[in-house]
């Protein structure tokens, strides 16, 4: 008999768990938008009829599944323009109106002017011609309100955009005027005029829920006349004349409708969230509440009646009651493209076969399946946030749920911990990769949970994205000097491994370039440290001509964004001659934040390369330095956490982040390379998520946020299920970052026409090494990326991809230089692989090698030279910008 085997865990689990739950939240969203939300498709109801505080302030309301816009007196003079708003009521009508007024335009007043004034009519006009007019009729039974109804007060042109009625807490506190009975009397007069009357009488009607009073707090007159249980039943006639019953299957299913009633049966708007959001803390009579609320209830007005009606461009961060634009055919095209090109590879092999002039348009078989997933997790980016698949809501800081989180990260990061055999060497790749990894994660908790608000979590924030730019400047500063290599292929290959991800999204989703700021950032610094050691580059071998050159280019670059004509001229260049629209200012603040910093990364390459070769760490003061560098980091550290902790906020600390930034990134640096336990020793987790950290950055804004990074992404519906929603949402994120990073690093190796290669992030070692102190190793040991293939180093953020050869390596025993130890990654450190010569490209397939050569390199006979491919792409990308169509 054969023993039974133990259970064996499929080696692809993680693979087929996270792509199953892609596809089993992207069928939910289908059924959920199928069966529930097709008659509220844009979120018109979940605006009004529910929601919840997210804050204890009482200044965050979240509508159920939909992100609400904070109106200001712009956005409100754009939607109203010279229209007409007309409220009728009672008191709390007229703090509603006052309210909504004063947030249209903040010169208008926020409440009666003089008690006198209080049962008074009042008119006003914004500043952008728009009119808010309101009448004092707290049982709507006044002859101008008959009139009103009776549409014969006003031509077409003067109809009120919107008409907001309201009334109920009279008829209780008065008996005279016939209580409940009279109020229904009144309502049936009203909604049959409403309903004979529309839509003449107003482009919008809404009427309001009777106030939910607070008792405690009623005077004792009032509190005689007016009761709770008075108030619920009026609201529950208003509900039930405004809304039908229940008429099909699926509406009349409250599990797959908890919140979301039917068509109203009169061209009525109820907004039931009204009453929900009052609390007894914002009242001190029991009737009229706080401006915080009023403010709010305002904001659901001008929300519902104007988010369909502003500009539809990004950022798209509000979703209630208001509809996605429709792609143009350009944008269409784009997206087909994108999306089919791979599978279309795939699926037409045995087409394209016979066919080698339509083939040459098509990646071949080795990087098909890699152009496809791109395309596919670009495809499901755009359905995540351009469509109503998957729902959003808005942002909240909380401290609880952000010190958990933090926690919990690094309890996993710890968790994870593996130690090599040797010393790796000082900032090894494993180290820089866990760098990034970590720092990453913070960042996106703090915008998962818009942390940006606290000063003593903005502050590191801005220090770990100086980190990143450190290690840019560190990085390329060090290839440059070690390889000499200035040609334009490696240009361009880090440039596409920068920005493919982020120009496919900014034509896929309609959005800015500049807004991906990450990508366009580290793509400017590299130009400008390429440009920097280019410059005199045969006398790169001298390091004072070197050091020289970077504070010429510090200066440079210094001047260059102190005179903001600069910018805003070429930025206006861009605009007329390319249709690019970008903010010269937000630009140069982005860059100036952190103006020195990678300036710092290159001299501290520098540094690094001289103690190699002057054998520094062979002085007998060497132990003595390197405890005065750990104890004196030690300290800085400790003194920029409590510089920055002692702002008053952070555009305080933004002031002094471009002079202190180097200061916590140098002593983090010293720490982690302080002996060479701490040196072998690195995250797996960190690890990973630091290989992928770009798309990580990048794919952030629209799949684990959501509303271009405005808000949150939820696929499972109910702001109560968001805790659910964070564990679904990282797998579904983290799975298609290391996809696309993977995808994104093949195709940059197929567009610059090279084999994949790997490149820096670390440094080799020395041929002794006896201290303890930071030092290289010769060699570096990690896990491969899932999913096999190569496994390509990274320069802060990127992939990078190169095939020159390299003078370093002379030094190398023999172990040092052997062949890789498996297919998946290569033996050895990065520099030490800087030598190495790419492999020659496989002919096992003509067809799926480019016949035509359009993507091979221009190295090769039949391939188009590297300079006209990138002429042809910008030429492109040229004629996409001047046929954009603006936004509607």
């Amino acid at each position: 008999m054969v023993a039974s085997k133990g259970f064996a865990l499929n080696p692809s689990w993680a693979h087929y768990l996270a792509s199953g739950t892609i596809a089993a939240t992207f069928a939910l969203g289908v059924l959920r938008f199928l069966l529930i939300d097709w008659s509220d498709s844009l979120s018109c109801n979940a605006l009004l009829t529910d929601g919840q505080w997210l804050d204890q302030g009482f200044g965050n309301w979240q509508p159920q599944g939909c992100m609400m816009q904070t109106y200001k007196a712009g956005d409100a003079a754009s939607c109203l323009a010279a229209r007409r708003v007309l409220f009728i009521g009672d008191s709390v009508m007229r703090q509603l109106y006052f309210a909504t007024s004063h947030m249209s335009d903040p010169s208008l007043p926020a409440r009666p002017p003089s008690d006198n004034e209080k049962h008074a009519n009042h008119t006003y006009t914004t500043k952008s011609g728009a009119e808010f007019q309101f009448i004092w009729d707290p049982f709507l039974n006044t002859s101008y309100t008959q009139t009103v109804l009776s549409h014969t007060s006003t031509s077409p042109s003067q109809k009120p955009t919107l008409l907001v009625l309201g009334s109920g807490l009279w008829y209780l506190r008065y008996a005279e005027s016939g209580g409940i009975s009279a109020w229904e009397t009144m309502i049936d007069t009203t909604f049959e005029a409403i309903s004979n009357g529309m839509p003449g009488i107003a482009e919008q009607v809404m009427f309001l829920p009777v106030e939910q009073v607070v008792p405690s707090k009623l005077s004792p007159e009032r509190a005689r006349s007016i009761r709770l249980s008075d108030v619920e039943a009026m609201n529950s006639d208003l509900y039930h004349r405004i809304m039908p019953p229940y008429s099909s299957f699926f509406s009349a299913t409250p599990f797959l409708d908890p919140y979301m009633p039917s068509e109203p049966s009169v061209p009525i708007s109820l907004p039931l969230a009204f009453n929900q959001m009052l609390s007894p803390s914002e009242t001190e009579d029991g009737i009229h509440f706080s401006e915080k609320i009023l403010k709010t209830q305002a904001n659901i007005l001008l929300n519902f009646q104007c988010n369909d009606l502003l500009p539809k461009k990004f950022p798209f961060d509000k979703t209630c009651c208001n509809s996605y634009p429709t792609p143009s055919i350009l944008q269409t095209s784009v997206i087909l493209l994108i999306v089919t090109w791979g599978p279309i590879a795939i699926l037409g092999r045995s087409f394209l076969a016979n066919r080698p002039r339509i083939a040459a348009f098509f990646p071949g078989e080795d990087y098909a399946p890699s152009v496809s997933i791109f395309g596919l997790a670009v495809g499901l980016t755009f359905f995540a946030d351009r469509t109503g698949l998957w729902l959003k809501e808005q942002k909240q800081y909380d401290p609880w749920s952000f010190g958990i989180l933090s926690l919990l990260a690094l309890l996993a990061g710890l968790a994870t911990m593996k130690k090599a055999d040797k010393d790796l060497g000082f900032l090894n790749r494993e180290q820089t990769d866990e760098w990034k990894g970590w720092m990453q994660i913070a960042i996106l908790i703090y915008h998962y949970l818009r942390a940006s608000q606290i000063s003593g979590i903005y502050n590191p924030i801005r220090v770990l994205v100086a980190a990143y730019l450190f290690m840019t400047g560190y990085g390329h500063t060090t290839f440059y000097l070690k390889k000499a290599d200035f040609g334009f292929l490696r240009i361009a290959q880090v440039m596409v491994r920068l920005n493919l991800l982020t120009i496919a999204l900014a034509y896929v989703m309609d959005t800015d370039y500049l807004s991906y700021y990450f990508s366009p950032l580290v793509s400017q610094w590299f130009i400008i440290i390429y440009a920097t050691m280019y410059a005199g580059s045969r006398f790169n071998d001298r390091t004072a001509f070197v050091i020289l050159k970077i504070l010429a280019s510090m200066a440079i670059v210094t001047w260059l964004f102190s005179e903001p004509w600069i910018l805003q001229g070429l930025f206006d260049i861009l605009a007329r001659f390319f249709n690019i629209h970008w903010s010269a200012k937000e630009w140069t603040f982005r860059v100036t934040l952190d103006l020195w910093i990678v300036y710092a990364g290159m001299l501290t390459a520098i540094a690094y390369i001289k103690i190699r070769e002057l054998r520094l760490t062979d002085h007998p003061r060497w132990p003595l330095a390197q405890r005065a560098s750990i104890i004196l980091s030690a300290a800085a550290m400790l003194w920029f956490f409590f510089f920055e902790l002692m702002q008053p906020s952070k555009f305080t600390y933004n002031a002094y982040h471009p002079y202190i930034s180097i200061i916590p990134v140098l002593a983090f640096v010293v720490l982690r390379n302080a002996n060479p336990i701490l040196r072998s020793a690195s995250s797996r987790l960190f690890c990973f998520i630091g290989t992928c950290s770009l798309e990580t950055f990048i794919l952030q804004f629209h799949i684990w946020l959501a509303g271009d990074s405005k808000g949150l992404l939820l696929v499972i519906p109910g702001t109560r299920w968001r805790p659910v929603n964070v564990v679904i949402t990282t797998v579904i994120f983290v799975y298609l970052s290391h996809r696309v990073a993977e995808a994104t690093g093949t195709m940059t190796t197929w567009v610059c026409g090279v084999q994949k290669k790997s490149l820096p992030t670390a440094n080799p070692a020395p041929p002794s090494s006896s201290s303890s102190a930071p030092q290289p190793s010769a060699s570096s040991h990690g896990g491969s990326r899932v999913g096999g293939g190569n496994r390509e180093e990274e320069v802060p953020l990127t992939l990078l991809v190169d095939g020159q050869p390299s003078k370093e390596g002379s030094h190398l025993t023999a172990d040092h230089q052997r062949e890789p130890d498996t297919p998946i990654r290569p033996h050895g450190r990065w520099l030490d692989r800087l030598s190495q010569t790419p492999n020659p490209p496989s002919a096992s397939n003509r067809l799926f090698s480019n016949p035509l050569g359009w993507m091979s390199d221009s190295g090769g006979k039949q391939g188009i030279p590297l300079g006209l491919k990138t002429a042809v792409v910008f030429g492109v990308l040229w004629g996409l910008n001047m046929a954009w169509p603006s936004p509607s």
